[in-house]
């Protein structure tokens, strides 16, 4: 039987219970940490191995994030980008970063640049004024980017700025911090498995396997049902893709990467995701796969062992590795996963039902707080009108000793069990954010047409509890409701729709 290191284990474990077990799965989630969100899950024989394992990844990250950053003039980079024409000496890691942006600059044919951002400006420029940039300005910009940016001595471990084009490490050198945080982890006594999620790139390490569900690139709700999930052990996962940032000019959207040889954004792959031993392999390979074609990555990736991918095209294509299909979850027989209850909800077969015609889309948008501050716990679910929960959407918290902070949600799941991992996830940044409801229940059966109540409850740390209700009669009619808003979150509506 294959081990699991999923979220299952949050339905029955917690720091608290760590303490007293024998082992079990610490689970945190830290905010403002490499620009993004940080998801840890540790598996340790005790509770004090997993804190003190937690505390030595974040005092890796920290401390090169004061090598790598591009966001504080004091860092190391930012103090080596100052200097012009000669060598400095640098510290290892700031030295294995570009050099390894060398090599995967040769692997890629000059895709991986430091100095894409010189691009990616002039587009945002163009956009920020909704026109398409002039062809001289794309043209100087991939001039500027195709310099040799800096000179290396191997020798003395020194690096010499050659150029004044603007250089950012972005996700290369996340990947980089990434591998280096979890391998201290890993190395705490007591430790046995650990599971590291960066902005959606992931590394499990360890004894153990995790299950990643891939988003579906083509669905932008939040609760979407993934496009695959695969299981990882002692791997990296990085995926790359158009549906997560990018900017629009005269309503086409375009992608945030840039292609550095042409000056155009990558238009054909929607979605590029990489499984790899090395979290630098990774990262690096699913940004060059968004802007090479399809039969470039398989040449690339065959020539790079142990790589594994998948790639989504704009006109629906998928190319994958061929070892793929032996990560994905649904091939793998010896591993049970987790399932809701098996409850099936018994109703009048003259009763009108939900069909898969049908769809409730739920928009909200969580409020926008200044300096630092602490992300809200969201829950969203639906009851009955005997206010029996039917379906449970979303639960976005962090810790699980927290989750009674959401009152209202705690207390409708006390009638009957759940399994949290088949919807908790992280909290989420101030923004807007999209939830389906398909009209089943948790059991996944259709319920019958008629009236139901829309529940968002959040609840922040050093902030305020807020509860928003809807009630709607869901007859096979299209209608919508708008909710107002509160100090947590600023706006919903409730569309129901046919499909």
């Amino acid at each position: 039987m294959l081990k699991s290191l999923g979220l299952a284990a949050l339905s029955v474990t917690s720091p608290q219970l760590l303490a007293t077990q024998s082992s079990g799965i610490y689970v945190s989630q830290m905010d403002h940490l490499l620009g993004t969100s940080l998801d840890l899950k540790i598996a340790a024989s005790h509770y004090g191995a997993a804190k003190k394992a937690e505390a030595s990844l974040l005092a890796e990250v920290k401390r090169l994030s004061q090598i790598l950053g591009t966001y504080h003039p004091s860092t190391e980079f930012n103090q080596w980008m100052a200097s012009q024409g000669e060598f400095k000496s640098v510290s290892h890691d700031l030295f294995q970063v570009l050099q390894q942006f060398d090599t995967w600059k040769e692997k890629t044919g000059g895709l991986i640049n430091a100095s894409a951002e010189e691009i990616a400006q002039v587009w945002k420029s163009a956009s920020a004024q909704n026109q398409f940039p002039r062809d001289e300005n794309i043209q100087a910009a991939v001039h500027v980017a195709q310099q040799k940016h800096w000179e290396i001595n191997e020798t003395e471990q020194s690096i010499a700025r050659t150029s004044q084009a603007a250089l950012r490490l972005h996700s290369f050198a996340k990947s980089y911090v990434m591998q280096k945080a979890a391998d201290v982890a890993l190395a705490t006594e007591g430790v046995h498995g650990i599971v590291l999620n960066v902005g959606g790139d992931i590394i499990v390490q360890g004894n153990g396997m995790d299950q990643i569900s891939i988003k579906d690139p083509r669905n932008f709700a939040e609760n979407a049902a993934p496009y695959a999930q695969i299981l990882v052990e002692n791997k990296a996962v990085a995926t790359s893709g158009d549906y997560q940032r990018g900017f629009e000019i005269n309503k086409q959207w375009f992608s945030h990467v840039m292609n550095p040889l042409t000056g155009q954004p990558a238009s054909e792959i929607i979605s590029a995701t990489v499984v790899h031993p090395d979290a630098v392999t990774a990262g690096a390979l699913s940004t060059a796969f968004q802007v090479m074609s399809p039969k470039q990555s398989q040449q690339l990736a065959s020539s790079i062992s142990d790589t594994d991918y998948l790639i989504l095209t704009k006109s629906g294509e998928e190319y994958t590795s061929p070892n793929w299909s032996n990560l994905l979850a649904s091939n793998a027989p010896n591993v049970r996963p987790s399932s809701l209850s098996t409850n099936i909800l018994m109703v009048n077969q003259k009763d009108k039902m939900w069909t898969d015609k049908q769809e409730l889309q739920i928009k909200f948008e969580l409020a926008n707080f200044e300096g630092r501050f602490r992300r809200p716990f969201v829950a969203v679910w639906v009851e009955d009108e005997n206010h029996k929960p039917i379906r449970r959407i979303a639960l976005w918290f962090n810790k699980p000793r927290w989750l009674p902070d959401l009152r209202s949600w705690y207390a409708a799941q006390r009638e009957k069990a759940i399994d949290i991992a088949s919807l908790a996830s992280a909290t989420r940044s101030p923004g807007e954010y999209t939830l389906v409801w398909d009209g089943k229940d948790d059991a996944g059966q259709f319920v019958k047409q008629g009236k139901y109540t829309v529940y968002i409850e959040a609840a922040r740390e050093h902030g305020t509890y807020q509860l928003m209700k809807q009630e709607m009669n869901f007859n096979g009619k299209d209608q919508k409701q708008t909710l107002s808003g509160n100090e947590e979150v600023t706006g919903a509506s409730l569309n129901y729709v046919a499909k």
